[in-house]
C-alpha cells in the first residue's frame, strides 16, 4: 500500500510542475500608438506624416497567462502587424515577432510591449492608412486584435487605367514647384517643365519601365529640334510605384525667333506596350 502511496504522489508532483497562475484573464491590447522616433512621445490622432517618413510604432498588452515552472515564471506572446493603404493594398510584407519573457514576483503590472518601424513609401498616395495588430498568448491560446490609422499627405496624382501624363507644368527655375501661370521665356533662357506618369503596367515584383522623349513645334507646325529617348525610368518594389516623377529642360538658343511653340512630351510604356502623346504651349518674348 505505501507502494502505491508513493507512485501517486510521484505523480501529483509531476503533475503540479508547470502550472497557470492566476484566474482566467482577457487579453487586452492596453495601448496602440505612433511616434516620430523611438520611445517618443505619442502622437495625436490628427499627425500627418510625408511619403518616405519613418514611422515608429508601439504596442502594449495586458492581460496575459503567467506560466509557472519550478522558480520561473513566463510569457509567451507573439504579435503580427500589417500596414494597408487606402485602397487596402500592403504597404510592405507583414510584420511577425515574439515576446518571451521571464518574470519575477514583483513584476505583476508589467505591460509587454513591442515595437516596429516602416517607412512611408517615397511615392505613397495621399489618404488615411490603416495599421493592424493581432496578438496572440500563446499560453492561454487567446487572441485580440486592434487597429490605428495612419494619416499621409502625398502627391496628388489622379489614376487612370491607361498611360497618360497628369499635372505638367511649365517652370522657370529647376526647383521652383508651382508652375508658370504664362509660359513665356527670352532667349536664351532654360525652360523647365515636370510631370507625372501613370497609368503604365507593372510587370512581376511590379517592376514598371517607362521612357518619354520630346520634340519642339513652331507656330507653323515644323520641327525646330528633337530629343526622342529624354529619358528613362524602371523599377520593382513589393508596394507600387503608382506615378513616376518626369522632369525635362530646354536650352532656347539666343538667336531663337520669337513667338508661339508647341513642345510636344511623347512617353511609352515598355511593358505594357503603350504610348501616350501630349502637347503644350509656350512663347519665346
Amino acid at each position: 500500500m505505501s507502494a502505491v502511496v508513493c507512485s501517486v504522489r510521484i505523480g501529483l508532483a509531476f503533475l503540479c510542475a508547470t502550472v497557470l497562475l492566476g484566474a482566467p484573464k482577457q487579453l487586452t491590447v492596453e495601448r496602440i500608438a505612433l511616434h516620430q522616433f523611438e520611445d517618443g512621445p505619442v502622437l495625436p490622432p490628427d499627425h500627418i506624416f510625408l511619403p518616405g517618413e519613418t514611422v515608429y510604432f508601439s504596442c502594449r498588452v495586458t492581460g496575459y497567462q503567467i506560466e509557472k515552472k519550478e522558480e520561473d515564471q513566463n510569457v509567451k506572446i507573439s504579435w503580427e502587424m500589417r500596414v494597408v493603404d487606402p485602397a487596402g493594398v500592403l504597404v510592405e510584407k507583414p510584420r511577425a515577432g515574439s515576446i518571451a519573457e521571464n518574470i519575477s514576483p514583483q513584476d505583476k503590472n508589467w505591460m509587454p510591449k513591442f515595437l516596429s518601424t516602416f517607412v512611408v513609401p517615397p511615392y505613397a498616395v495621399g489618404g488615411v492608412y490603416r495599421i493592424s495588430v493581432k496578438v496572440k498568448d500563446e499560453l492561454a491560446q487567446t487572441e485580440v486584435g486592434s487597429a490605428l490609422e495612419l494619416r499621409v499627405r502625398g502627391h496628388e496624382v489622379e489614376p487612370s487605367d491607361t498611360l497618360v501624363v497628369r499635372n505638367f507644368r511649365f517652370l522657370r527655375n529647376e526647383d521652383d514647384q508651382a508652375g508658370l501661370a504664362f509660359a513665356a521665356y527670352r532667349p536664351g533662357d532654360m525652360l523647365w517643365a515636370r510631370f507625372d506618369i501613370t497609368g503604365y503596367k507593372f510587370g512581376e515584383n511590379n517592376r514598371f519601365s517607362v521612357e518619354y522623349g520630346l520634340a519642339v513645334l513652331d507656330a507653323a507646325g515644323e520641327q525646330k529640334s528633337s530629343q526622342p529617348d529624354a529619358a528613362a525610368d524602371s523599377n520593382e518594389s513589393f508596394y507600387p510605384q503608382r506615378y513616376v516623377p518626369g522632369a525635362l529642360s530646354l536650352s532656347l538658343d539666343k538667336n531663337v525667333s520669337k513667338g508661339s511653340y508647341t513642345l510636344v512630351l511623347t512617353v511609352r510604356d515598355k511593358i505594357g506596350n503603350q504610348s501616350w502623346e501630349s502637347r503644350h504651349k509656350f512663347q519665346v518674348q
